[in-house]
């Protein structure tokens, strides 16, 4: 039997409530990683001062950031193993990542007991540990690219672009952890400072572009707290002092202590963001249930008083009565009574319940590719770096500036800088000086 058109409503209305259902298993998957990822990070700026001091400071700080992270990760593979179950995995490279997280977290044990025999450099540990993180942030833009409705989509596209900030956040407060208490300031370290700060700038301007205005508010006045300002004035000195310097071993706590607060700042916003997913998921899923009761309301309206015109016909057929005249759609003149009785609601509240629907989605779209275009311009820039890195030897930082100082000589936005040097189309890329070439 052919499907109605109410069916065919109702079951699009279901739909739409088990895809608002996925997105929300979703968010609190993005909201465990996002748990991983911050104890992941302690650990990395704990094991960072542990192996630079030689096994001499923070190694029960160290010990309880490994004790929740083995916890949360414990729980991410649970999780992982019930999306399988319930079939809410997505696409395939979501699956595989997810495979490629399980493959690291199995790794570290390895690691952990290395470090605790101080058999690897904490250069080392924290590109080991920044590798897991980086998988793990990989997997939440891919988590984060499936939201269809503004209120859901804007706050996670917010979102992916906080975890992304605090995670370079992250890795400057192990970066500086090492360099002060290895004592010195040597080598690529203060650069790599450097290009950490300004990809944080670049992240948490994305963010502020799409976090709501409470969330924006909160987010400028932990900026401008006493913490902030602590961590500026280090920096300044990790920045500034010439190289081979002697540095202050205590100040790897210090700098730790005010790393930690700012990204606990990071981390107190993310969780706003987390609950105001929720919240959002909550409310579509109950609009679209009112929705979907007002469906059901109508078919059984329609069901119980079928259209005025089917009755005329069935009476102008019945043998038993003498038709006065042939039958008529309500509201056109009727030979014998004058104009019809109209009782036209019943038929066209379908009607216009999908013209509702359809001019929501048309008012959602505008803000909808607007976070869209945010996390595809991010992947395509994110590959023409590694595209430049891996052809011309540069740095992460050093392509990225390739990229801007193209989009400013030829006038053109940055993601379609991106694109054309994906594609190969001859584009003329500035000449790099002699230090960009440097990692």
């Amino acid at each position: 039997m052919p499907l109605s058109a109410s069916t065919l409503v109702l079951r699009a209305k279901q739909l739409e409530i088990e895809a608002v259902r996925l997105m929300a298993s979703r968010v609190e998957l993005a909201d465990l990683i996002g748990q991983l990822i911050h104890a992941l990070q302690r650990e990395r700026g704990a094991s960072s001062i542990f192996l630079a001091s030689g096994g001499q400071r923070l190694a029960q700080e160290r010990q309880t950031a490994m004790g929740e992270a083995v916890h949360i990760a414990s729980r991410l593979g649970e999780r992982f193993a019930s999306q399988l179950e319930a079939g809410h995995t997505g696409t395939a490279s979501m699956v595989s990542l997810m495979a490629w997280v399980q493959l690291d977290l199995a790794t570290l044990p390895a690691l952990r007991q290395s470090i605790d025999q101080c058999q690897t450099t904490a250069h080392d540990a924290v590109a080991a540990f920044s590798r897991l993180i980086a998988a793990l942030l990989e997997l939440i833009f891919h988590l984060a690219d499936v939201a269809m409705y503004p209120g859901i989509a804007r706050p996670l596209v917010a979102f992916v672009y906080l975890v992304q900030g605090k995670e370079a956040a992250g890795q400057e407060r192990a970066v500086g952890a090492q360099m002060f208490a290895s004592g010195t300031c040597a080598g690529t370290a203060p650069q790599r400072v450097q290009q950490l700060v300004e990809a944080q700038q670049r992240s948490f301007q994305m963010f502020e572009r799409f976090a709501d205005p409470s969330l924006l508010a909160a987010w400028r006045q932990r900026q401008a707290s006493a913490a902030v300002a602590a961590q500026d004035g280090m920096r300044r000195t990790l920045l500034t002092t010439p190289p081979g310097t002697a540095l202050v071993h205590d100040d790897s706590e210090k700098w730790f202590e005010v790393c930690s607060e700012v990204i606990t700042g990071m981390w107190t916003l993310e969780m706003q963001v987390v609950q105001d997913l929720r919240k959002a998921c909550e409310a579509q899923i109950k609009r679209s249930q009112a929705d979907l009761q007002d469906s059901a309301g109508l078919l059984r309206q329609l069901l119980d008083n079928p259209p005025p015109h089917t009755h005329a016909v069935e009476r102008f057929f019945d043998v038993a009565e003498q038709p006065a005249a042939a039958p008529v759609l309500p509201g056109m003149p009727d030979a014998g009574n004058g104009p019809a009785e109209v009782h036209a609601t019943t038929v066209t509240s379908l009607e216009r319940l999908l013209r509702q629907q359809s001019a929501r989605l048309a008012q959602t779209e505008v803000e909808l590719d607007a976070a869209r275009r945010a996390l595809k311009e991010r992947k395509v820039i994110e590959r023409a770096k590694n595209a430049l890195m891996a052809r011309m030897g540069l740095s992460e930082d050093a392509a990225f500036r390739a990229l801007q100082k193209a989009s400013m000589d030829n006038n053109r936005r940055l993601a379609d800088i991106a694109e054309a040097t994906l594609s190969l189309t001859g584009l003329a890329l500035p000449p790099q000086d002699d230090d960009e070439h440097q990692d």
